[in-house]
C-alpha cells in the first residue's frame, strides 16, 4: 500500500487569475500519485473571505459563515478534481466517513471543509488522524510559522521548528473567526499531538512542496513533545 500524506493547500491556488497555476498542481500530484496517495484539502482563499465578509455586513452569524466557508472550499475541490480527471476520486467527499471511503479507491482524494467550526486546517489534521496518513504537509501564503503574523508585523520571525506548547502561546493570539488569520489552529493541534502526526508548514509553491515531500528541511517543522 502506497503511504498517504495529506496536503491542505492554500485558497490562493485557487485563484481566477492564474488558472494555470491550478493545472501546474494537478499535473505535480499525479506525478507524485505514483509513489503515494495525496489526500488534498483545499482552502477557502480570497473568494472565501470576499463572500464571507459579505455575508457578515448583512448580519450573518459566525456558524452561517462557516458553512459558507465549507462551501466556497469544496468548489475550489471541484475546480482541482476536474484538473485532475481520471486521477481523482469523482466527487469532494463532505464527511470524513466518505473520506475514508474515497481513499479506498487508490485515487488522488481532493475536499473542501467538513464541519462548521473547523477550519481547513482541522478538517486535514482529523482527515490525516482518521487514515493514518505518514504527513501532514499545510501548503500557506506565508514560508511557515513565524512568531507573529507576518503580514501585520514586520518583525515576525520565520521559525524553522517550533514546539507545540509555543505554537499553542502564537495561536492564542490570533483570531478564530470565519475568514482569519490560515495557519494552524488550536484544533488542529490537539489532533497533531495525541496522534503524533508529523507535519510541516510551508509556503503553497511547487518547488517548496516537492522539497517537502522528499523530506527536505523546508518551512517550519512542528515538534511534538514525547510523553
Amino acid at each position: 500500500m502506497k503511504k498517504r500524506i495529506v496536503l491542505k493547500l492554500s485558497g490562493r491556488v485557487f485563484s481566477m487569475d492564474n488558472t494555470k497555476l491550478l493545472k501546474d498542481y494537478a499535473h505535480f500530484l499525479v506525478k507524485i500519485s505514483k509513489f503515494c496517495q495525496p489526500v488534498v484539502v483545499a482552502g477557502g482563499g480570497k473568494i472565501a473571505r470576499h463572500y464571507i465578509s459579505h455575508a457578515r455586513s448583512s448580519g450573518a452569524d459566525e456558524s452561517t459563515l462557516d458553512e459558507l466557508g465549507i462551501e466556497i472550499s469544496r468548489l475550489n475541490a471541484k475546480l482541482l478534481i476536474y484538473a485532475l480527471k481520471n486521477k481523482a476520486y469523482a466527487l469532494p467527499p463532505t464527511s470524513l466517513q466518505q473520506v475514508t471511503h474515497a481513499i479506498d479507491s487508490g485515487l488522488i482524494v481532493v475536499t473542501g471543509g467538513l464541519h462548521p467550526g473547523q477550519s481547513t486546517n482541522g478538517t486535514a489534521a482529523l482527515i490525516a488522524e482518521k487514515i493514518k496518513a505518514s504527513e501532514f504537509i499545510n501548503a500557506t501564503d506565508v514560508n511557515g510559522i513565524y512568531s507573529a503574523d507576518p503580514n501585520k508585523s514586520k518583525n515576525a520571525k520565520l521559525f524553522k521548528k517550533v514546539d507545540l506548547k509555543k505554537l499553542r502561546s502564537i495561536l492564542v493570539k490570533e483570531d478564530s473567526v470565519a475568514g482569519g488569520y490560515d495557519l494552524m489552529d488550536i484544533v488542529a493541534l490537539k489532533i497533531i499531538e495525541r496522534s503524533k502526526i508529523k507535519t510541516r508548514v510551508i509556503k503553497s509553491d511547487l518547488k517548496t512542496l516537492e522539497k517537502a515531500i522528499k523530506g527536505k528541511t523546508v518551512g517550519t517543522e512542528i515538534i511534538i513533545p514525547k510523553k
